[in-house]
């Protein structure tokens, strides 16, 4: 009688050999009986393994990793409700475009739908949300079964890299027995000799893995030199253009042709802050004071682009968003995705945004140039609304703000900052200011979700990008779980605790009568015992000075949780005290 539990170690192995094979080197698995072949197979496989209990979890750290090291990360799980708990970091990568191989064990076709315990319908189950779907159905001894599934994990880890990466899905049915006999032997690769090395432009030997965020290797081609367009066409409807860089990527030498062609063109430059292109060198010819600058109608107006380039996603600010409808947009952005929320942009070119910006400097695709006058105009609004941020800032009780610029000026040039959705996520983009030691700041801005993000964070600092986070009460609640992947992290996490649902004193709903109850939602969080719990050290400051004493102690110190309290009610008032000071003097 033959072994099934070595058929299904077998046909596993041979799986993650072609997934291996097509650049995967990380798998997050959580415990389960279904799952037991994979587990096995990928233990005889020279692949860097995270068990989390939590399939939520899981995913999130993942979706973290593989955002990242910039190649497919797997994550596996049991079969049942399991893989319902991805669903959160599914749409994320979804939408944000991260590399992720969705490996679900599940029961054999036979027993679904016939009331069979852990079984459910797994076929299709992120529908739209993955680049592709693959059921190959349980494995059997068929000739040629072993490369049928070490081409399908090449090809999966193909899809979801490419042009429009994303999720790819991979549903794996196994029969019992699941765990192989004594005698079981793994079988020799059927296939041919691979391409050399030299196909995987990231890898540079074995110390290099894993490549660092800030390596300047882009996955998108060059649009090419038969591409029907001339920015000089952008020059019949005026010449007071912008170019806006939304959430997105940059390499080195990217950002660099975007400051030379925004020189050339005398264009002013939004930089969002999750562009990339905030923090490091060329920032400081950057425009970062947006926000507050749109707070003047008269001025917002004499400002008013006639059109924009804009790279990547629409940006984080909605006062941004809202100034720019209406105004005819260029977009550049890789994927394959149209990030047009408002309906302005007539043409999308699908490249890399830093050789397009190269391309646009040597053909003469771009002989426009703005007004004299007008990117000066720009840079001195700039520097006046820096200059009175500042000082506003230093008379004000402590906030959001002093925190956001102190982080901003103390991490270490090179590292990375997660910076949650809701509050934290505007408090950065408003009062960061730019600096030119670089920082890559990254956000979970796909489907702006508050949950994952300490599962996120651990993510990041697994890939070698020494990251810290900066997430609110509300979002550490909808990750408790993520706190144990916290423990070896070696860089903080920084929790601002105002006491939850802040962000709607910002929003219509603050005028509600039943604000408190049904938007805010407060909760009594105490933090100290929570992280001491889950192994963390927990320390608690109230000041910048505080602050800046424990980011120097954290240091290399694994698993610290900062908080840093916040009196929401004054923080309102700082807030307030701002907009009146910038209605009333004119920059």
């Amino acid at each position: 009688m033959a072994d099934q539990g070595c058929i299904n170690l077998r046909a596993a192995h041979a799986l993650l050999a072609g997934l291996i094979q097509g650049g995967m080197r990380d798998l997050v698995l959580s415990p389960g009986s279904r799952s037991t072949p994979l587990v096995l197979a990928a233990q005889a496989h020279d692949l860097r393994m995270f068990p989390i209990l939590d399939e939520r979890s899981a995913a999130f750290f993942a979706l973290g990793l593989a955002r990242a090291a910039r190649r497919p990360v797997g994550v596996l799980c049991t079969s049942g409700s399991a893989l319902g708990h991805w669903y959160p970091a599914v749409i994320e990568a979804d939408c944000s475009g991260a590399p992720l191989i969705l490996l679900s064990a599940d029961r054999p076709p036979e027993l679904r739908h016939w009331g069979a315990n852990q079984t459910i319908d797994q076929t299709r189950f992120f529908g739209v949300h993955v680049r592709a779907f693959y059921d190959p159905g349980p494995p059997d001894e068929l000739p040629g079964v072993g490369k049928y599934l070490r081409a399908l994990g090449r090809r999966a880890a193909a899809e979801c890299q490419g042009l429009d990466p994303g999720p790819v899905h991979l549903n794996l049915p196994f029969r019992e027995s699941l765990v192989p006999g004594p005698d079981c032997r793994l079988s020799p690769s059927e296939d041919p000799p691979l391409i050399p090395a030299a196909t995987w432009p990231n890898d540079e030997g074995a110390q290099a893995q894993y490549p660092r965020i800030d390596q300047d290797v882009s996955p998108y081609p060059f649009i090419g030199d038969d591409i029907h367009l001339n920015l000089g066409d952008l020059g019949q409807l005026g010449r007071r253009g912008l170019i806006c860089c939304g959430p997105g990527e940059w390499t080195k030498s990217g950002s660099a042709a975007l400051w030379r062609l925004a020189e050339r063109l005398r264009l002013p430059v939004l930089c969002d802050p999750l562009s990339g292109l905030r923090f490091g060198p060329g920032s400081d010819a950057g425009i970062v004071r947006y926000d507050a600058l749109l707070r003047y109608p008269e001025l917002a107006q004499g400002l008013k682009p006639d059109w924009v380039i804009r790279f990547g996603r629409a940006p984080v600010s909605k006062r941004l968003n809202d100034w720019l409808t209406g105004v005819p947009t260029l977009l550049v952005e890789p994927g394959r995705r149209f990030s047009d929320p408002t309906h302005d942009v007539p043409l999308k070119i699908q490249a890399d945004p830093g050789r397009f910006c190269a391309w646009a400097m040597t053909t003469d695709a771009c002989p426009i140039q703005a007004d004299e006058g007008w990117l000066e105009g720009w840079n001195e609004v700039e520097q006046r609304l820096e200059r009175l941020m500042a000082d506003y800032l230093s008379q004000a009780p402590w906030c959001e703000g002093h925190l956001v610029r102190t982080l901003i000026a103390c991490l270490p040039a090179g590292e990375g900052l997660l910076c949650a959705n809701s509050l934290p996520i505007r408090q950065l983009d408003l009062w960061s200011g730019s600096r030119r030691l670089p920082l890559h700041v990254f956000g979970n801005r796909g489907a702006s979700g508050i949950d994952g993000q300490a599962s996120t964070l651990a993510g990041f600092n697994a890939s070698g990008l020494p990251t810290t986070g900066l997430l609110g009460d509300l979002s550490l609640w909808h990750d408790l779980s993520g706190l144990l992947q916290l423990r070896g992290c070696p860089r903080p996490c920084i929790v601002i605790n105002n006491g939850g649902g802040r962000i709607f004193d910002t929003l219509p709903q603050r005028n509600l009568p039943s604000l408190e109850r049904f938007w805010r939602c407060p909760i009594p969080l105490a933090l100290g015992p929570l992280t001491q719990a889950f192994g963390l050290s927990h320390w608690e400051v109230a000041d910048g000075t505080e602050l800046v004493q424990a980011l120097t102690e954290a240091q290399g110190v694994q698993g610290v949780l900062i908080e840093v309290r916040v009196d929401a009610e004054l923080s309102l008032e700082v807030h307030r005290g701002l907009e009146k000071v910038l209605q009333s003097t004119h920059p």
